[in-house]
C-alpha cells in the first residue's frame, strides 16, 4: 500500500464525526466502501433498537405476551440476532431461552412440557434460541428421537401452537437460511479463532455431511406447521447484518405503539430478505 494513502495519526485526532472519517478515507484509499456500509449498519442498528424499547415498552404497559423463535442451521446467526434484540432492552421483562438437552425425568415427560414453563409471562418477550422445534430438525437427523415421537410432534405441535394463540400469546417464528457453502466458511471461522472454537461441536461437523437430510426435515417442519396464525418468517442469513436489522424490521411492523410514526428509519423488512414460508417456495432458501 502507497504510504501516502495512510491516515496519519495527526489527521485520526482531528476528526470530529463519522462524516469526516468517510471523506478522509474516500480522498485516501478504496476502504470507503467497506466503512461506509459498517457505518451504516450501526447507525439503522441503534435506531432499530430506540424502537424496539419503545415496543418492550408498550408490551409491559399493555401485559402482552411475546414469544419470538429463532431456528435454522448451525452457524445462521440465531444466537447474534438474540444479542442485538436483547442488547438495550430491560431484563426485567425480556428474557433469553436456550435448554440444555433434556434431563432424565425431563425425557419422561410431555414433550413440549419443559417449554410450556418458558413460555412468556404477561407484559414480557421471550427469544428461544431453538425450541420445541428441535424435534422437527434436528433430533431426527441426529437420531436423537424415535420416528413415533417425530410423528406425534408433527401432529401436535399446530394444536399446541393454537392453543396459545387463542390465549393472547403472540409467536413470531423465524427461519434463518443459509446457504451450504457460507455454512462452511462460519465453521472455518470458528474453529480457527479461539474466541470462537468453543461454538464449534462435532454436531456443526454433521451439519455439512448432513445437509441433504436437514433439507428433507426442515421442508417437512414448514409443510406440516406453517399456519395461518403461527407462520413461519423466513430470512435470508448470508449477510449477517442485513439479516438481524431485516429481523427487527419485521418484529417491529407486527406491532402498533405509541411513538412509532416518529421512527427515524423504515419499519417495514424487506421482501426480499424476509419471506413468509409459501412465498419462499418460489426462491431457493436453505
Amino acid at each position: 500500500m502507497d504510504p501516502k494513502n495512510n491516515i496519519t495519526e495527526e489527521e485520526f485526532y482531528k476528526l470530529k464525526n463519522n462524516n469526516q472519517l468517510l471523506n478522509l478515507l474516500k480522498n485516501k484509499h478504496g476502504h470507503y466502501q467497506k466503512v461506509n456500509e459498517t457505518l451504516s449498519y450501526i447507525n439503522e442498528l441503534r435506531l432499530l433498537q430506540i424502537e424496539l424499547v419503545k415496543l418492550q415498552h408498550h408490551i409491559a404497559k399493555e401485559q402482552k405476551r411475546v414469544a419470538i423463535i429463532f431456528e435454522g442451521r448451525d452457524a445462521a446467526g440465531k444466537g447474534g440476532n438474540i444479542r442485538r434484540f436483547m442488547e438495550h432492552l430491560n431484563p426485567r421483562s425480556s428474557r433469553l431461552v436456550a435448554l440444555n438437552k433434556p434431563t432424565e425425568v425431563e425425557k419422561g415427560q410431555w414433550y413440549f412440557q419443559r417449554y410450556i414453563k418458558e413460555l412468556p409471562n404477561p407484559g414480557e418477550i421471550v427469544f428461544f434460541d431453538r425450541s420445541w422445534y428441535n424435534r422437527a430438525v434436528v433430533e431426527p437427523v441426529m437420531g436423537f428421537c424415535s420416528e413415533k415421537q417425530y410423528k406425534e410432534f408433527l401432529v401436535q405441535v399446530p394444536e399446541f401452537e393454537h392453543m396459545m394463540y387463542e390465549d393472547g400469546v403472540i409467536i413470531i417464528k423465524f427461519w434463518l437460511s443459509i446457504t451450504k457453502d457460507e455454512q462452511l466458511k462460519r465453521f472455518e471461522s470458528r474453529r480457527d479463532n479461539p474466541l470462537k472454537r468453543w461454538k464449534f461441536s462435532p454436531v456443526d461437523k454433521q451439519g455439512q455431511i448432513l445437509w441433504d437430510k436437514y433439507t428433507h426435515y426442515k421442508s417437512e417442519m414448514f409443510s406440516k406447521t406453517h399456519t395461518t396464525y403461527s407462520p413461519w418468517m423466513i430470512i435470508k442469513t448470508n449477510d449477517k447484518k442485513v439479516a438481524r436489522l431485516e429481523a427487527m424490521r419485521y418484529v417491529l411492523s407486527q406491532f402498533y405503539y405509541d411513538g412509532k410514526s416518529e421512527a427515524g428509519t423504515i419499519l417495514n423488512p424487506d421482501p426480499n430478505v424476509v419471506m413468509r414460508y409459501y412465498r419462499s417456495n418460489v426462491h431457493q432458501i436453505d
